[in-house]
């Protein structure tokens, strides 16, 4: 654990981006189908599991019985308590609290990519996949795509607004679904000079309704757009913003918003006001994003190969594999109701119990 202040010297480096979707094979093992609340499931054998080893990454995530071949991109526990593992090509898992299921859903591939998951007020789960947007009332999926009025399947940004609207960003634009249909929702055509997208001018990676109402568009390579009573703002680096290609947001408790990017570092804004904290020599990595707030009110945030940050208000502290993560490149974090910290990272996933990291593995009984 290396706790850092304003001194410390940065170092910058460049990193891979690991956003682009990657396809890949599953990994086999034993497995049997169950049905759970009308849902097919497969629940994995608790017998000793073969496993290919990945040509990808160094290790295969053991620790969720070989049923990830690559890395969980998004971690999600809902009302009931259940935990979804939304996988970077081996579609969703489910766990209870004793057993791990994979999902399956008729009509959709086993290897599809889910990057966020979200609960509506009626408790459904709402899941952002390459494959289009799915809902799942608690019996069973429902397929949302192009032909029902998506913009494009490839969809990376999901939120659920206040008064219920769904908020997607897909690869070929916004669209908002009242639960009926899906209207498109267009953003100025105002551009940054030299715009870098990494997939698509139109992809919107997060989306945030702040406290007053104000919905804030993370884009690629355009900055970031802010939306109240049908006038736009446009943040970019000409006005503050530490680079226009933005990869997460957050508000915190203070009504600061937190701004990751793949290649500025980590900044929050005030309003007024850009620190950013890279640029000041506090933090490492360029790549920052996952940003979560604890019930404490900690911030943590991932920067690609440098492990995770804990901001506590005053100062920041980075753990890294030295503390017990798997890896130094974390893809997803979540707090449990439990008050745990769940990292999902290129080689597993790690919990922190507030004291200390430990494989997940060591913690959760899905493998006794």
């Amino acid at each position: 654990m290396t706790t850092i202040d304003s001194k410390k010297v940065f170092i910058a480096r460049n990193l891979i981006l690991v956003l682009l979707t990657l396809q890949c094979s599953s990994c086999t093992g034993q497995v049997k189908e169950k049905s759970i609340n009308g849902t097919t499931v497969n629940e994995v054998n608790t017998q000793p599991l073969i496993l290919n080893q990945s040509t990808t990454f160094p290790q295969i995530h053991t620790n969720l019985n070989g049923m990830v071949r690559e890395f969980v991109r998004t971690m999600y526990q809902d009302k009931k308590g259940n935990y979804w593992f939304g996988t970077n090509g081996n579609g969703m898992i489910r766990y209870e609290g004793k057993t791990l299921e994979k999902i399956s859903i008729d009509g959709l591939r086993p290897f599809n990519v889910v990057r966020e998951i979200v609960e509506d007020k009626a408790g459904y789960l709402w899941f952002a996949t390459d494959y289009g947007l799915i809902k799942y009332d608690g019996e069973k999926f429902t397929i949302y795509s192009e032909k029902d009025g998506l913009q494009d399947d490839e969809i990376w940004g999901l939120s659920i607004d206040k008064s219920g609207l769904i908020w997607v960003g897909s690869t070929g634009g916004i669209s908002h679904f009242d639960g009926k249909k899906f209207t498109p929702f267009l953003l100025p055509e105002t551009k940054v000079e030299n715009p870098k997208p990494m997939l698509s001018d139109k992809l919107v990676f997060q989306f945030l309704e702040d406290k007053n109402g104000t919905m804030w568009f993370a884009t690629d390579g355009n900055g970031i757009f802010k939306y109240n009573s049908g006038e736009f703002t446009h943040l970019t680096t000409k006005n503050g913003l530490t680079d226009n290609n933005v990869a997460d947001i957050l508000e915190d408790r203070q009504g600061n918003i937190w701004i990751g990017t793949f290649y500025g570092g980590v900044s929050k804004y005030d309003g007024k006001t850009y620190t950013n904290f890279t640029k000041d020599g506090i933090i490492e990595g360029v790549e920052t994003y996952n940003f979560c707030e604890d019930s404490k009110g900690n911030i943590w945030f991932t920067a690609e190969g440098y492990g995770v940050y804990r901001y506590d208000g005053t100062n920041f502290t980075q753990f890294t594999t030295k503390d017990g993560l798997t890896t130094n490149v974390v893809q997803s974090i979540l707090e449990d109701h439990k008050g745990q910290l769940w990292f999902g990272t290129w080689q597993g996933i790690s919990i922190y119990d507030g004291q200390k990291f430990m494989n997940a593995k060591d913690k959760e009984p899905w493998t006794k």
